[in-house]
């Protein structure tokens, strides 16, 4: 069984910015997120397909990405809104790495875009290493 790591909220509440790709980054499909990015969410059409799938994308998301410390929803959260500040990096705990979005713009917005492609694998790492590290794995 699987435990809930995305939410369907999160997901529909990214869906409104969807023809930029941002939900289906967050359920971990960024080659997808891109195309939606680059045509606009397949000119609306993909867009208000995705209405429909948000929820099979959601199951899948939680069975492939594992709890722990670090919530998914929020850093995607802190990613989309306040990214350009570093705010998920301080939330993760990367401080210098946060230091340095918040006084280059999130690095001239490239690393939000990394972090737009990544965010879910970092946080997987970083859960996976602190459950290591406390003898939860």
């Amino acid at each position: 069984m699987y435990e809930d790591t995305h939410s369907k909220t999160i997901g529909y509440l990214l869906w409104i910015f969807g023809f930029m790709g941002a939900h289906r980054f967050y359920y971990g499909k960024q080659i997808t997120g891109c195309i939606w990015f680059f045509t606009l969410g397949l000119l609306g059409v993909g867009w208000l397909i995705d209405l429909f799938l948000i929820p099979s994308m959601d199951r899948k998301a939680d069975i492939r990405f594992r709890p722990g410390r670090y919530d998914y929803s929020l850093s995607w959260i802190l990613l989309t809104f306040l990214g350009i500040f570093g705010v998920h990096r301080f939330y993760m705990g990367k401080w210098l790495t946060g230091l340095l979005y918040l006084c280059t713009g999130g690095v001239f917005l490239l690393g939000v875009l990394y972090d737009y492609l990544t965010l879910n694998e970092q946080i997987s790492y970083e859960n996976s290493a602190y459950r290591n590290q406390h003898g939860n794995a």
